[in-house]
């Protein structure tokens, strides 16, 4: 009985046991959350190169310490336009508005404009003109051309919409030249259509006839004879020296060169060598320089120049160029990325290593420029420079260099406004970049001449007397009536008359009695020549 009554308790017990076991709440053991796997971001070679635009900006741009960070700056957010070179353009003029005093942002009429003063980028597959319309310049710096061969100018009048639509120079080998075209020219139609009533209303088609392949172009020559000239756009090859002249002032004897662009040394040096001899030959005793539609192109080629024209007795401190404090420094290492080519756009290796930009030594002992006399002019110590606002960067540095050293006059209206040079960064092997890099400055360490070089004497080019009916003619290049070259000729020999011996007919072809100006002789529409100061003579350091 006993033995039962235990069993009976025990089965109670296990009962109870296995009761309160059902009735507890188990723990929820959360599921672990799901990391994802880690994905890089999608970059496209667009945002690499917009990265690196800006990233090289940061350690050469000659206003480098103006930039902000990366984080700030953000280089992938230019992406507003459907061309990757359009993204690129507006990146350059965001970094080119950080530059002191926006230097390096364009103005006009005194207002800033939405693109860079000095930098820019372009395509090299339209770096030379026979392959394609260059919107930098109609003649590269190989004096190759691609175009008819015309340099426009125009000139409006302050209080008439009316304009003047001239041929202010014809390039050596051109469809214009080959055709007789001459710098004065005035143009009244192209293609059938009139222009010269209403420049604001008619620039559009103005721009739209100067891209044309083929031109009928029809108007007026200097002695009032009417013209029609039916030119197609062709390859060609062009010397820079527009003219070249010996001009008899009273006792002096003044060799007049009007160069147009810095242009290689292949395509320069001799042909202004020669030039230079032809008036040592000729016992010349004052020089005319004429850049006033010149803006520019190598400092190898301006260095010749200078030696040129520079008496033997000169010596010394040419120029030196100011690249920023990381350059310097030895800093920019982003330039490893960067071979320098040779002269024949080869890569160079040393000691089986490929040489880049980085081994170039950028400080200012090691890329000054000495006088070292060049030609057989050699007693020559009164120049006078005829400028305007195209005369830009290498003009500038020549006129700038030579002004310590002997007298040095300047006619016309102030130059462009560009110290800066640079050399080409290339991305994607396809655009090169050309940021502001350094500054040049004479032996006298003047330079910052941003707003342009002022003249001596402010005149325009064009010639007007009202006795004679005579109003806004254009002389051609080497002509003592031109009216920058009459008032050169006035500081070279004072007093002393002197004129072509060419009749001056009646110029009043338009029948309006008024003066035009000048100030848009250097309109963006027509002025397509190339603005810049390239450094080609960099080599490694030893």
């Amino acid at each position: 009985m006993k033995i039962k009554q235990i069993a009976f308790l025990a089965a109670i017990v296990v009962a109870s046991t296995t009761a309160c076991k059902k009735s507890k709440v188990e723990p929820v053991v959360p599921t672990p959350p799901v990391t994802p796997t880690p994905t890089t971001p999608t970059v496209s070679r667009a945002d690499l190169s917009r990265d690196s635009i800006f990233l090289y900006a940061k350690e050469i741009y000659y206003w480098n310490e103006k930039l902000p960070t990366y984080e700030v700056f953000n280089p992938r957010k230019y992406t507003s336009y459907s061309s990757n070179l359009d993204n690129y353009e507006q990146e350059l003029f965001e970094i080119a508005s950080y530059s002191s005093n926006k230097y390096d942002v364009a103005k006009n009429a005194g207002v800033y404009q939405n693109y860079p003063k000095y930098s820019y980028i372009e395509d090299r597959a339209n770096k030379n003109p026979t392959a394609s319309i260059n919107a930098k310049a109609s003649v590269d710096l190989e004096g190759n051309g691609n175009d008819v061969g015309i340099r426009f100018a125009i000139f409006t009048y302050s209080n008439d919409p009316g304009y003047l639509f001239y041929v202010g120079g014809v390039y050596e080998n051109s469809p214009a030249e080959k055709a007789g075209m001459k710098r004065g020219d005035l143009i009244t139609k192209i293609n059938g259509t009139s222009f010269g009533v209403n420049y604001n209303g008619e620039v559009s088609a103005l721009n739209a006839a100067l891209g044309s392949s083929k031109m009928t172009i029809e108007g007026v020559k200097g002695d009032g004879s009417a013209f029609s000239y039916t030119l197609d756009k062709t390859v060609f090859k062009s010397s820079p020296i527009y003219k070249t002249k010996v001009i008899t002032a009273g006792t002096k004897k003044v060799g007049y060169i009007s160069y147009a662009r810095f242009s290689s040394a292949a395509n320069s040096e001799t042909a202004l060598t020669t030039a230079f001899n032809d008036f040592a030959a000729q016992g010349v005793t004052d020089l005319i320089v004429d850049f006033r539609y010149n803006g520019g192109g190598y400092v190898s080629t301006a260095e010749h120049l200078i030696n040129l024209i520079a008496p033997s007795s000169v010596s010394g401190v040419m120029f030196a160029e100011h690249f920023n404090a990381t350059m310097q420094s030895g800093n920019a290492k982003i330039l490893a990325n960067q071979p320098l080519l040779d002269a024949n756009d080869k890569v160079q290796y040393r000691n089986g290593k490929m040489v880049t930009y980085a081994d170039v030594q950028y400080t200012v002992a090691a890329n000054t420029a000495s006088f070292e006399k060049k030609g057989n002019l050699t007693n020559v110590t009164n120049v006078v420079f005829l400028v305007s606002g195209n005369t830009a960067s290498a003009s500038e540095l020549v006129i700038n260099s030579l002004k310590p050293h002997m007298k040095v006059s300047l006619v016309g209206r102030a130059t462009y406004g560009k110290p800066i040079g640079f050399f080409p960064i290339t991305i994607e092997n396809k655009y090169d970049v050309y940021l502001s890099l350094f500054e040049t400055k004479n032996s006298l360490g003047e330079g910052g001449y941003y707003d342009g070089i002022p003249v001596n004497v402010s005149t325009s080019e064009l010639v007007s007397n009202a006795a004679n009916n005579i109003f806004n003619k254009m002389y051609d290049f080497g002509d003592a009536n031109d009216g920058l070259i009459k008032a050169a000729l006035g500081i070279i020999a004072p007093g002393v008359v002197v004129t072509s011996q060419a009749r001056v007919a009646s110029t009043n072809f338009t029948g309006k009695r008024m003066i035009a100006t000048d100030q848009n002789s250097s309109s963006e529409l027509l002025d397509n020549e190339f603005k810049g100061m390239i450094e080609n003579r960099l080599k490694p350091r030893n």
